[in-house]
């Protein structure tokens, strides 16, 4: 255990743009490592991506199909054996549900994988909170997460996510964003107290920097009303004047807005726009639909109405975007509540943080073309309910 206590101190204890090489070194002196490497999981999750001084010296490893990959799939420490005799144990990095890479460790033989897998599996997760606390002071980790140049308006919008999943033992969270490195409007936010979740889906109106624009004046209005611990509501109405001041109606901006008691699954819920509901419950997947009302900025002065919802263990909910729900085959079909539906039961047995991507990809398909036209947005919350006694 003196070990592992000597890693910590020594993460703790690094400058942020030093952290790859503190940790090289303490695993080579307590493990007696060979060979240490850190890769991100990039914008769009497709591939692992090294962290390294300029220019890198390690190629990309796929997120599907390599053994860093299935680490960072199921979450597990992953063995591969070399024919040298040498094994690699591939490490989840990861903060409460967020994945952010995998941290591969060299070692001797097999034996000393078995001896220090646990210690090594909790080092893995220091790196992952000091990696978070970092980016607060270096660039490092954020240029190393960047198979390709983000556009401005990009840089905006992930700048503005809580990150890209989060757990807790009442539910799991993931979402994605597509095109990864040229969003414009859509966003989701989500924040979590000891008895609530608050989970925001929005889809903001125009391209390029005005819709990022739009975006971030409508969130940040809707946290600094939650974080005054105002009702749901009241939230979706401050917003909305915030909006409507700035832009006068020209611009607006759609959200489906919820708030979740954790301990009975009831939720209020505020539908001002477009973003879908779709809930697997059962083996059968229905699309919810809630009283519509009036994006924020629309009109000046709108009154928001709150409705109730409720969830109950086992639900997997799923929220899209109109760039999902809306968006066309090359003949012109929309993927609408069928095709989502399919999608959702093809993916049931995916964790929530790897559904979004999964749906993703089908509709990559379904569209015809890589690169969508639109935004599209999924965000998956699994609820299995406070858990008895806690």
């Amino acid at each position: 255990m003196h070990r592992f206590v000597a890693a910590e101190r020594a993460l703790r204890r690094s400058t942020p743009h030093a952290l790859l090489d503190v940790v090289r070194a303490v695993l080579r002196e307590q493990y007696g490592a060979e060979g240490v490497e850190l890769y991100m999981a990039d914008y769009g999750v497709s591939v692992l991506q090294p962290v390294s001084v300029l220019p890198h010296t390690l190629e990309p490893m796929p997120v599907h199909g390599s053994p860093a990959g299935r680490a960072f799939g199921s979450q597990r420490p992953f063995r591969e054996d070399g024919r040298d005799g040498k094994a690699r144990l591939h490490l989840p990095v990861s903060v409460r549900g967020d994945r952010l890479g995998v941290l591969t460790v060299t070692l001797p033989d097999g034996d000393a994988v078995r001896r220090w897998e646990g210690e090594l599996a909790d080092i893995a997760e220091v790196l992952g909170h000091e990696v978070v606390v970092a980016e607060r002071d270096t660039d490092l980790f954020l240029q190393a997460r960047r198979k390709d140049r983000l556009t401005l308006a990009a840089e905006m919008q992930w700048h503005l996510l809580p990150g890209r999943s989060c757990s807790r033992p009442e539910f799991e969270i993931g979402a994605q964003l597509e095109p990864a490195y040229a969003i414009f409007g859509d966003n989701f936010d989500w924040s979590t107290s000891g008895d609530r979740l608050t989970l925001y889906v929005t889809n903001g109106m125009g391209e390029g920097i005005e819709a990022s624009l739009l975006t971030s004046l409508a969130i940040n209005a809707l946290r600094n009303a939650r974080r005054a611990d105002i009702p749901i509501a009241d939230q979706a109405a401050l917003a909305d004047q915030a909006v409507y001041a700035h832009y006068r109606g020209r611009c607006y901006l759609s959200v489906l807005m919820l708030e979740f008691d954790l301990a009975t699954g009831r939720a209020r819920v505020v539908d001002a726009g477009s973003p879908q509901l779709l809930r697997l419950r059962g083996g059968s997947v229905e699309h919810v639909t809630f009283d519509a009302q009036l994006p924020l900025g629309m009109f000046e002065e709108t009154d928001y109405v709150a409705q109730e919802f409720q969830a109950e263990p086992g639900d997997r909910l799923v929220f899209v975007s109109d760039g999902v729900h809306a968006v066309a085959s090359p003949k012109g079909e929309a993927y609408g509540d069928s095709a989502l539906s399919r999608a959702i039961h093809s993916t049931r047995l995916l964790p929530a943080a790897e559904v979004p991507r999964a749906i993703l990809r089908e509709l990559t398909g379904h569209r015809g073309k890589r690169v969508p036209d639109d935004d599209a947005l999924v965000v998956c919350l699994d609820w299995h309910g406070r858990p008895a006694g806690a």
